[in-house]
């Protein structure tokens, strides 16, 4: 009995194409509006997530606003931070400089810094090394630089022992970090001690304002953070002069906002599913006027209530379950459009359909169909089949 109600729901639905089409948009643009819209806040979020997570997870960001008197200088940095839970300590500041060499230049970001930001930040040297502490007391004019300002500044990647233009000086190149496949686009940086920046920079001084600091071994960085926090407030006297951040609360506080956002977006997606809904009760409605005859005809040779109301609502259930599957292909094709314009563009995003949304909307439009249904298939099983043999309508 079920198998014929389908047959008999795809007939009425073919019957009326453009009409079972214009019914079904509602659905197909809220599907579509579900899928692609949280698929899209995903991607953005899961190429936010490794650029945190790239950056490191047991290391904190110390932000100095206002010194009060008290300047935490290069020299006093493991004296001011000489606490059991706190690894190794850096300075850094950066700057953008014009890097050249011959006719080739870039704008790029300059790090200064000390010698062990590389085991902090986690950078991976692919040849040379990296700033020694005699570099940072020499004030020398030697550099680490990405893999792309190696390869497109200098044209080469063997590039250690070569020369190198900054902000107008001459820098020895001393080591070449490792190519960063993730991402996509250029990078051009490079790492020169924190005293030759100075020396660069009417911005910088010996005061420093920011710091990048590790947990020690065997202790967490919630741990490290309270004891950072700690000697600040004790130097400053008040917690407004600085801000100590971890990598894992920027992490934590970026999935809470993209998931409210996912969420805002999937109920704003969901309106869209609901007004398709209520254009299959209307046009459910006006099929039970127009197959009055019909009901009538079949209520005459026997057919139920149960029987009528079942065909009506499958066929609702059809409309609203095509209109789905049709959704989800317009979202496939709309995330891979958009995954190619991401990859042609500055932004490192990937795009890809969520399972787990596709089957929400899926479980969604088997709702609507079932619920907007209702009231046009109970009206059709209602009808008295005397009066709906005597309909000329």
């Amino acid at each position: 009995m079920i198998l014929q109600s389908f047959k008999m729901a795809w007939k009425s639905i073919s019957s009326n194409k453009m009409r079972s089409f214009l019914t079904m948009l509602g659905i197909i643009i809220g599907v579509m509006a579900l899928v692609v819209l949280v698929s899209l806040v995903s991607g953005t979020t899961d190429s936010v997530k490794n650029s945190i997570s790239s950056m490191g997870t047991d290391l904190l960001r110390v932000s100095i606003n206002d010194d009060d008197g008290k300047p935490i200088r290069l020299d006093d940095l493991d004296e001011v931070f000489d606490d059991e839970s706190v690894g190794e300590v850096a300075a850094v500041s950066q700057e953008n400089f014009t890097m050249e060499s011959g006719s080739t230049s870039e704008t790029a970001t300059i790090y200064g810094t000390t010698a062990e930001y590389a085991d902090i930040a986690g950078l991976e040297i692919t040849s040379g090394r990296f700033i020694y502490t005699l570099d940072n007391e020499n004030h020398s004019n030697v550099a680490v630089i990405s893999y792309d300002a190696a390869t497109d500044i200098l044209g080469t990647v063997n590039a250690v022992g070569s020369e190198i233009s900054i902000n107008g000086s001459t820098f020895t190149i001393i080591g070449v970090m490792a190519d960063d496949e993730d991402d996509s686009n250029s990078v051009y940086e490079a790492y020169i001690p924190y005293t030759t920046l100075i020396r660069q920079s009417d911005s910088v001084t010996s005061e420093v304002s920011s710091i990048i600091i590790s947990a020690a071994d065997s202790v967490d960085v919630d741990t490290t953070e309270t004891a950072v926090s700690t000697i600040l407030l004790k130097r400053f006297g008040d917690e407004d002069y600085y801000s100590v951040i971890s990598s894992s609360t920027i992490q934590e506080a970026m999935e809470s906002v993209t998931n409210t956002l996912a969420l805002l977006l999937g109920g704003i997606a969901a309106i869209s599913l609901l007004v398709g809904g209520i254009g299959i009760m209307n046009i459910m409605l006006v099929s039970v006027t127009e197959r009055t005859r019909e009901i009538g005809i079949r209520k005459a040779i026997g057919a139920g209530r149960g029987v009528i109301m079942l065909q009506f609502l499958i066929e609702s259930l059809v409309v609203s379950l095509m209109g789905c599957a049709i959704g989800i292909a317009g979202s496939w094709i709309a995330l891979k459009i958009a995954s190619v314009v991401a990859a042609n563009s500055d932004y490192d995003l990937n795009f890809t359909m969520s399972m787990g949304v596709v089957w929400i909307s899926v479980a969604f439009s088997v709702a609507i169909g079932v619920i907007f249904g209702l009231y046009p298939a109970n009206k059709a099983a209602k009808k008295n089949p005397i009066e709906a043999l005597r309909y000329m309508g």
